[in-house]
């Protein structure tokens, strides 16, 4: 933490644990005994004595080294990642985080708890512009219950801007039950939602959570054709809860889905989100609510 002071002996094992204090031991294991082989007279006593204590220091850095950092399996093809570029990006940075149970990244694929969604979720949004992922476009499907749970993310939401700022598209859908989506409070919150990420640059869509299939309603944002991030457990406000996997590995599966969702032309989610919008926001604006003409509208979409 930081101004915590450290302990002397954390200090000298950090100091032994360093490559150049290492390879400096190792030259000095070398260099003993050929001193001690060349010398007329030697203490082969104390030629061992300093040959055992040379040795401890190596291992005692070693451990230490252990200890103190991660090790991560490397991948055993690269290639076979769907954006080589990219994963090595994302696991070299993963390398200087501590990100609780990444060790499966070697196959492609990341788990991830809690609090650590939107830090991660960050960074594989900024990664997308550093590896020149093609194409340069997150697709983003969000099973929206409580639209201020993606308002809070303050990390990731700036991420999205910096990424349109510098030429990327994203295209949100918003996932929402119809129960919801004829509730006042709820669709205030929706369309105050969506009027911020228009504002970041994002094109956004609706979807009825109660009229897609199972495999359509899934929580996930595909970065380029590069990575998928997956929530299997939505996380709360507090970030005390949630699972997530990222997929480096059959990324295009996900993007189809996605594009399937959003649909085309007149049965577009932008059009759906459109004729929503048109319909509820006069009613919100005016304080004029009326849960006939609201749930009718839902129904038409």
């Amino acid at each position: 933490m930081p101004g915590q002071r450290r302990s002397p002996a954390a200090g000298i094992l950090d100091t032994l644990g360093s490559p150049a204090v290492g390879a400096l031991i190792g030259l000095a294991g070398l260099i003993v005994p050929v001193v001690g082989w060349a010398a007329e007279h030697v203490n082969l006593k104390a030629l061992l004595i300093v040959q055992g204590v040379l040795i401890l220091l190596l291992a005692a850095g070693h451990l230490w080294m252990r200890k103190a950092y991660i090790h991560l399996r490397r991948a055993n093809n690269l290639k076979a990642m769907d954006d080589s570029a990219y994963y090595d990006l994302v696991r070299s940075r993963l390398e200087r985080e501590l990100i609780s149970d990444y060790s499966e990244i070697a196959d492609g694929h990341l788990r991830v708890y809690a609090g650590e969604v939107p830090r991660l979720s960050a960074l594989l949004v900024k990664t997308v512009t550093e590896a020149h992922s093609e194409p340069q476009r997150i697709l983003a499907a969000d099973l929206t219950t409580d639209p201020a749970l993606l308002a809070r993310r303050r990390e990731y939401i700036a991420a999205n801007r910096r990424f349109t700022e510098s030429g990327g598209t994203i295209n949100r859908l918003f996932i929402v039950r119809s129960t919801d989506l004829a509730t006042p409070d709820f669709a205030r919150a929706l369309l105050d939602l969506v009027g911020s990420h228009r504002d970041l640059g994002v094109t956004c869509g609706l979807a009825v959570r109660d009229r897609l299939r199972a495999d359509q309603a899934v929580d996930v944002v595909i970065f380029a054709a590069a990575a998928a991030l997956v929530e299997e457990e939505q996380g709360d406000a507090d970030y005390q809860q949630g699972r997530s996997s990222v997929y480096f590995k059959g990324v295009e599966r996900w993007a189809e889905r996605f594009d399937e969702t959003w649909g085309h032309g007149s049965d577009s989610a932008p059009r759906t989100l459109q004729t929503y919008e048109s319909a509820i926001r006069p009613m919100l604006d005016a304080g004029t609510w009326d849960t006939t003409r609201a749930t009718t509208t839902v129904d038409s979409l």
